[in-house]
């Protein structure tokens, strides 16, 4: 079977190409637009003209992917905000230095940080103009103040901020994370600087967050621990913010992550729940209508609960053309089924390409497809019992090795005993989610026994210690695992030739899965080779020095700080680029590579050398020095100052190297800096 002979197929794959061209080209919506209307209207008049011709015309099927292209290039330029005139970077008095009067409206609540409670908010006004647009709103943290409700609206007089991009190598890039959210700036503000408006206007999401918190309130008389009712609210609510740092890495560590993400599997299992419950109501006339608009309202009043986050609206969809498909009989593929959905989302909301849970949801899907009916057929069970366990392992199987490769490349580990966490748990999960909704329909009704209420929570305690367990078992658990886009198209690759040599073995196939091997064998000398450099880098990090010594693949770092093992700045830029760490030791005031010289001036201002000639200095720890006479003494090629000084010495040693006409990067500006030799 060729998946590419389905219209579908074809026309979502060039739906994707177009939303890929897209992220790459600023701008064009004009042009876009144009195109993709010029491009459908010849597609309509070759529809026209092949009404009177006997024989096939293939341009008419280029034309036809060649507008789904564009529509794609189109639909992404759409969702780019700031494309439209009342959009607040279109303002005419845009200045990012500039006080503004803020009118907004909160719209979900983030997961707070170490010292900010988080927030993104929809812009109502600024000063007294009407304007829209998506920000990031920070709130100092105080505990003698309620977090703000989904829906409140408020006054604020503040500044733009810009949403920094990462300062080390390698790091996890937040600002394009918010972009692809079409959030560009942030806001600061403290609870006494906020002003409430009384608004009575409701929001769905003002709703959704409003059915939850009476969720919440009705199960607080009951004796659930903190853990056991964030695991509820993550399960059945959609919300993991509640989570503990500890048990959300415990799932991740055992491989059951997914657990805590309302998806694909949830989803499926709610309507697998729901289609046996409503299993009566096809006796009556027009019975299977009635249950699939059911079905289907049940479904997406679930998402709105759920708060319409991004793994929920595509499982919901994906499962909303499953739940018509099946109950109205009609003959489908499940491949098409799966690009139906996958195509009506991307045009709705074509920044769910770049999300990580979309990948991996469809990834998983489609290695269920294909892959576990051909691990099922390697033992026929002969018991219900076996026959369940094995049904469930090879979907497991299938699941994760569709999943391998991207959660390499997103998550750099492996979980080696993900089978053993997802065997247990997933044969539960249905009851967990059944029992839940039960459990809440109970509890807001205040018919919700006690004792039903202790054995849910003792069933959630158990799941999480369970878990626990298994992550500690840190001997399978294989971490900082370095693996780049190109191994992720590859082993894609070689997993596809893999499954069509198994189906069907031809000479092409052969030949590509060897052609493949050779790739990977190109790719691992070219990484050799690239991998053949020498490098200096002066980290940023806040109060502390971190300087690194790089020759070929081996790192010797220098460092100040207390719990150099725990930095994440290091482990990230260790794993990307698969380095290793050859020694660690105290900085020094003096290194010298590449015949060059790199002078170190800490808190004790020392720097009256004539020995050597200094090429590079690093002002470390605020030094109180006289900079311009450092400059006349040593005439240095560079200045680099990092993140232990304080933030106005920077400044004002960034005027003297202006003045001075000599290089000066601080790494609070410009990152860290890095020099090749």
């Amino acid at each position: 079977m060729n998946l590419l002979n389905f219209s579908i197929i074809k026309l979502t794959l060039c739906l994707i190409t177009g939303i890929l061209l897209g992220s790459y080209f600023e701008g064009l919506l004009f042009e876009a637009t144009l195109l993709t209307i010029v491009l459908i209207l010849i597609y309509g008049l070759g529809i026209y003209i092949a009404k009177y011709q006997l024989k096939q015309a293939p341009w008419i099927g280029i034309i036809l992917m060649l507008s789904m292209t564009c529509l794609g290039f189109l639909s992404l330029k759409l969702h780019e905000q700031y494309n439209f005139k009342n959009h607040y970077t279109n303002y005419s008095n845009f200045n990012k230095e500039q006080l503004y009067t803020f009118h907004f409206r909160v719209r979900e609540t983030l997961k707070s940080g170490k010292f900010n409670e988080k927030y993104i908010i929809d812009l109502l006004k600024i000063n007294t103009t009407s304007i829209s647009g998506k920000l990031l709103l920070n709130i100092s943290i105080d505990s003698t103040n309620q977090p703000l409700e989904v829906d409140d609206t408020f006054i604020l007089k503040t500044q733009f901020k810009t949403i920094n991009s990462p300062l080390n190598p390698s790091q996890f890039n937040y600002k394009t994370y918010l972009k692809k959210k079409h959030i560009y700036h942030q806001l600061f503000a403290t609870h006494k600087t906020l002003f409430k408006l009384n608004s009575s206007q409701q929001t769905l999401f003002g709703y959704a967050a409003l059915i939850r918190k009476k969720v919440n309130h009705s199960l607080k008389p009951y004796c659930f621990k903190p853990d056991e009712i964030a695991i509820i609210n993550a399960l059945l609510l959609g919300q993991r913010q509640d989570i503990t740092k500890e048990i959300y890495n415990s799932y991740v560590q055992a491989g059951a992550i997914h657990i805590l993400a309302v998806s694909g599997l949830h989803i499926g299992i709610l309507l697998m729940l729901l289609n046996y419950l409503f299993k009566p109501i096809e006796h009556f006339k027009f019975g299977r209508t009635i249950k699939t608009i059911l079905l289907v309202i049940i479904l997406w009043s679930f998402a709105i609960i759920a708060g319409l986050s991004a793994s929920v609206v595509r499982a919901v969809t994906m499962f909303t053309v499953v739940a018509i498909a099946m109950n109205l009989k009609r003959p489908t593929n499940i491949y098409n089924t799966l690009f139906i959905s996958m195509f009506i989302l991307l045009l709705c909301k074509p920044t769910f390409l770049f999300d990580v849970g979309f990948q991996l949801s469809y990834l998983a899907v489609f290695a269920i497809v294909i892959i576990q009916p051909m691990l099922y057929k390697l033992y026929r069970p002969r018991f219900k019992i076996d026959h369940l366990l094995w049904n469930v392992l090879t979907v497991t199987l299938a699941a994760q090795l569709g999943v391998i490769p991207i959660s390499l490349y997103y998550f750099h580990q492996f979980p080696g005993l993900f089978f053993i966490s997802n065997l247990v748990i997933i044969p539960f999960l249905g009851i967990i989610l059944g029992f839940g909704i039960l459990m809440i329909v109970l509890a807001i009704l205040q018919l919700l026994p006690e004792i039903l209420a202790s054995i849910f929570g003792a069933i959630i305690s158990t799941m999480n210690n369970f878990v626990q367990w298994i992550s500690l078992q840190e001997n399978f658990l294989f971490q900082d695992i370095s693996f780049n886009i190109f191994q992720l198209i590859l082993s894609y690759l070689f997993l596809i030739t893999i499954i069509l040599i198994i189906k069907h073995k031809t000479y092409r196939r052969i030949i590509s899965f060897l052609v493949i091997v050779l790739l990977f064998q190109a790719y691992l000398l070219f990484d050799a080779y690239r991998s053949s450099n020498h490098s200096v880098i002066i980290f940023h990090k806040n109060r502390y020095s971190i300087l690194g010594m790089r020759q070929n693949r081996q790192l010797t770092f220098y460092h100040n700080t207390p719990q150099f093992e725990k930095e994440t700045l290091i482990t990230n830029y260790i794993v990307a680029h698969n380095l290793n760490i050859n020694a660690v030791d105290s900085l020094r005031n003096v290194f010298i590579f590449n015949e060059k010289t790199l002078l170190i001036v800490d808190s004790l201002g020392v720097y009256q050398v004539n020995s050597f000639k200094v090429d590079f200095i690093l002002l470390r720890n605020s030094p109180k020095i006289n900079l311009v006479r450092l400059i006349d003494m040593l005439n240095p090629e560079l200045i680099v100052s990092d993140g232990s000084n304080f933030k106005s010495y920077q400044e004002r040693w960034a005027k003297t190297c202006r003045v001075k006409k000599i290089p000066f990067h601080s790494t609070y500006e410009k990152g860290a800096f890095i020099y090749n030799y």
